[in-house]
């Protein structure tokens, strides 16, 4: 295959107030036609700076190209004018974003959208590029293309829209793709779906791929070449058998040993759940419904029953739209439930007033997803933390609430001195570890951790799974751990609940599970997990499209029935 696009010692910088900030340092690297090359790193490694790059995307000021050559077919983009690249885009060059909903224009029907580069490049009539944009969404795996081609963005799914993406990028037919984290907001069986889209239609057209992410499962199954990125600068590249079976540089080890994987043995607890007495938690039919207007009502928790005893981890894992986080701010009454009971220490969460509540609340936390839209921007870290303590009156004096603050902090594995900074000044791990921080302030018995891990890279996330478990051992925690990220679930929780359309369809230990699933959503999110195994990844058959398939796959328009093991558990899920 010959080299179709070569980066040649690569350096960018950005200014600002007259500092020099070297994002991308003397990078250089080859894509051959038909292939698929996956650069990989952290956060602020310089990877999608060195995508923009590619693309001259890069706004200047305050970025600047400073150094080496971007040859693609052999001429230089680096020294393009705008209106010479406005002719490659599309064109020559394509790209997917990582969020699909901002990168489409939302006053825009879908299929204008699809249209503009079809009119613009390929210079089609309109009733053609119409004709042209239907047939792109029918090969993306959208249904109804005449139906979707009048829609707009908002009436699509994210794995829909990450769809039109991918149209949007290939209409043009170029001769290469940049796939800037195209999955990384998606749910597991969708990104499955995303990759396995985006292999055929690379089978067809013959594009030359460049995948951008920090996930090595996906690059495990996705690419021939692996470029690893650390602080700018490309630490080790090679075939992905070769990264994934000998990589070289003690950054790749670290990155490949962050990865949980499912068919490695849960580590035993220190310390073995007790199932006796009553336990800690206990929801009972809980249902949490919305009224959508014009009689519709949406169901989003329908009838669930589970729980949780003291000192355990149970998982709640599923798509988005099953019902998780819902079932989540309903059992800490941050929405108030349509029906069912929730019992915490025996006591009925529901029946207690306002001021009951509040004192309630002492005793039970939650960590949100996002650790940067969570931590007020105008606060220093010591108010953060500290009002929860204020509020319960857990502080005597501004000292002991200082003292208090640094404990907490010292606790969660930041310095003291981190208490006069604001949220912005610390990485998105920091952040992480300074939400825990403030719930733990409380001292609470049981915490809710919604999705705590997501906008994290992996080596991040497995330092905050180890915090979450020795703060665990240690104070004697109780969590119920929501994500959509079923390795990393297996190896905190000692059971885990599979939530599917507002119902829990399965529930078992951890091991048991994960070894043998019943119901066939639990099996298809099994399958649809990207293993970092390239020779496991070659072997595993493309996931059911349950977007563009039947309206329930997995069985629940009818009764089904789901017995778990042990005899402990026996769920039924009607429609």
């Amino acid at each position: 295959m010959s080299v179709l696009l070569e980066v040649k010692d690569l350096a960018v910088s950005f200014f600002a107030r007259d500092k020099e900030v070297e994002a991308v340092r003397g990078v250089s690297f080859q894509v051959r036609e038909g292939e698929t090359l996956g650069i990989v790193g952290e956060s602020g490694s310089g990877k999608s700076v060195t995508a923009r790059s590619i693309m001259r995307l890069l706004p200047s000021p305050p970025s600047m190209v400073k150094g080496g050559q971007i040859l693609f077919k052999g001429d230089n983009l680096a020294y393009k004018s705008d209106r010479e690249m406005e002719r490659i885009r599309g064109r020559d060059i394509g790209m997917i974003f990582q969020d699909p909903m901002s990168s489409l224009n939302p006053t825009m029907r879908i299929g204008k959208q699809i249209e503009e580069g079809l009119i613009k490049h390929r210079k089609l009539g309109k009733a053609e590029a119409r004709k042209e944009a239907i047939a792109m969404l029918e090969l993306v795996g959208i249904p109804n293309g005449e139906t979707r081609y009048t829609q707009y963005p908002h009436e699509f799914s994210g794995g829909m829209r990450q769809r039109v993406m991918i149209a949007i990028a290939l209409a043009c037919n170029p001769s290469l793709l940049i796939a800037d984290e195209p999955t990384t907001s998606l749910d597991v069986t969708i990104q499955a779906q995303i990759l396995d889209q985006m292999k055929v239609l690379q089978n067809k057209f013959g594009t030359a791929i460049i995948l951008i992410t920090h996930d090595l499962g996906v690059v495990a199954g996705m690419c021939d070449r692996v470029v690893v990125m650390k602080e700018g600068e490309i630490v080790e590249t090679g075939t992905t058998a070769e990264i994934f079976a000998n990589p070289s540089h003690p950054y790749t080890k670290r990155l490949l040993g962050a990865l949980p994987r499912l068919d490695e043995k849960k580590k035993p607890k220190a310390v073995p759940v007790k199932q006796e007495g009553l336990p800690l938690l206990k929801v009972s039919s809980l249902k949490q419904h919305f009224n959508m207007g014009k009689g519709q009502v949406l169901k989003a928790v329908n009838d669930i029953s589970f729980e949780v005893w003291a000192g355990e981890t149970l998982g709640v894992v599923g798509e988005s739209g099953s019902g998780k986080s819902t079932t989540g701010r309903s059992i800490l009454r941050l929405n108030e439930v349509t029906g069912g009971e929730v019992l915490f220490k025996g006591i009925p969460l529901q029946h207690l007033n306002r001021s009951e509540m509040k004192r309630m609340r002492r005793y039970m936390g939650m960590i949100f997803q996002d650790p940067y839209a969570s931590l007020n921007p105008r606060l220093r870290i010591a108010d953060i933390i500290g009002e929860s303590l204020d509020v319960h009156g857990l502080a005597s004096g501004k000292r002991e609430r200082l003292r208090r603050v640094e404990e907490l902090l010292d606790l969660v594995g930041l310095d003291a001195s981190h208490a006069m900074r604001y949220p912005h000044e610390f990485s998105g791990g920091q952040r992480q570890r300074i939400g825990i921080a403030r719930t733990l302030a409380v001292e609470p018995e049981l915490i809710v951790c919604d999705e705590p891990l997501s906008a994290l890279d992996v080596s991040i996330q497995a330092q905050i799974v180890k915090l979450l478990e020795e703060l665990q051992e240690r104070l004697g925690l109780t969590y119920l751990f929501i994500a959509h990220d079923l390795s990393m679930v297996k190896h905190i929780s000692d059971r885990v609940a599979v939530m599917y359309k507002g119902k829990i369809v399965e529930l078992a230990e951890s091991e048991e599970l994960y070894a043998n699933p019943l119901h066939d959503y639990t099996k298809s999110l099994l399958a649809a997990i990207p293993v970092p195994d390239p020779e496991i990844q070659s072997r595993k058959k493309p996931i059911i499209n349950a977007e563009a398939g039947k309206s329930d796959p997995y069985g629940l328009d009818r009764s089904t029935f789901v017995e778990v093991r042990k005899g402990h558990w026996l769920a039924v899920a009607q429609s």
